[in-house]
């Protein structure tokens, strides 16, 4: 058996659907089931064994672990505006390390998902060495939840035999029509260009950076999966990885694709960024891939020309589901 927690999520249900597609049908699902309308969606289709409810899952995996080949714990609570401190510590902190000493305890290998937002405003660069996380600084409470935990993590003298958190950076795909305002850009740029024609983008407020040309680090969902299979397959080299495509792009960029796609003629409006986020804005995130291509990774990750062709003309334009 594998299990995915955060299952029902975007990017948990992605997985769940690319692992199916990699014949892998053997899997329990564990979510907060029924908990936001719409997201039911996401598994439809899909093959799995079992559902289990977050909260009984680690008393489960107390009494199955002789079943769970691996796990994904992509769950978490992931509102970046979430100011509740308590939240993050109960379910980013306390949970993943509950998880973690059973995977260390029972001999089973363990995929986690932190976050790109452990860099904070990139002060100390992006790349996903170890011995930093002492001086990174996150701007949000699930932020510093996520670097809390991947400190924690390298410094327990009991770990999984393999296990690896993995730095997300600006992730886009099918599968998050549920997440509502916290829904990547491109989706809510999508609905703004059919419904209106044209798209807004935040002004830039530094003279280094023109209009819409501030940079981000965009992988799409189905690249992120195949480095979860990858590092499923090979179970070695543990540690934390970025997971980003290596190259950023600008806002410009990702707008001009949304509009291609839908064979329409470029048309942004730049708007002043809200003056409460405006100290806290990234102008560039990009992960700095080298450490996972080293361990073999080889896969080329989808330009964002391509993933967003594939997400709006395949997903958002038919209604479909990874």
């Amino acid at each position: 058996m594998i299990v995915i927690t955060g299952a029902e999520g975007f990017i948990g249900s992605c997985l769940v659907a690319h692992l199916n597609h990699n014949h892998f049908n053997d899997l329990v699902l564990v979510d907060d089931f029924g908990h936001v309308a719409g997201r039911e969606m996401n598994l439809e289709g899909k093959k799995y064994s079992l559902k289990i409810e977050r909260k009984i899952f680690i008393e489960w995996l107390s009494e199955h672990a002789n079943l769970v080949q691996f796990v994904f714990h992509i769950g978490a609570r992931t509102d970046t505006t979430e100011k509740d401190e308590a939240i993050f510590k109960t379910l980013n902190l306390d949970y993943s390390k509950a998880l973690f000493k059973i995977c260390a305890q029972e001999g089973i290998p363990l995929v986690y998902a932190s976050s790109a937002a452990t860099y904070g405003n990139g002060e100390f660069g992006y790349e996903d060495s170890e011995d930093i996380l002492d001086q990174l600084s996150p701007m949000n409470p699930y932020g510093r939840s996520k670097n809390d935990f991947d400190k924690w993590a390298l410094v327990q003298t009991e770990k999984p035999y393999f296990w690896a958190g993995l730095k997300f950076f600006n992730v886009y795909g099918p599968n998050e029509l549920h997440k509502g305002r916290m829904g990547s850009v491109i989706m809510h740029a999508y609905h703004q260009i059919k419904n209106t024609g044209g798209v807004n983008l935040f002004e830039s407020h530094r003279p280094d950076y023109q209009h819409g040309e501030q940079m981000r680090d965009f992988i799409y969902v189905k690249d992120l999966c195949e480095v979860c299979l990858f590092l499923m397959k090979t179970r070695k080299n543990s540690g934390l990885y970025n997971l980003g495509t290596g190259k950023a792009r600008t806002w410009n960029d990702l707008a001009s694709a949304i509009f291609a796609a839908l064979q329409l003629p470029v048309n942004i409006n730049y708007i002043p960024i809200p003056a409460d986020i405006r100290d806290t804005y990234q102008y560039f995130t990009e992960a700095n891939m080298q450490k996972l291509i080293e361990i073999g990774y080889q896969k080329p990750f989808t330009a964002i020309e391509d993933g967003v062709k594939d997400y709006v003309t395949n997903y958002l334009e038919t209604g479909k589901y990874y």
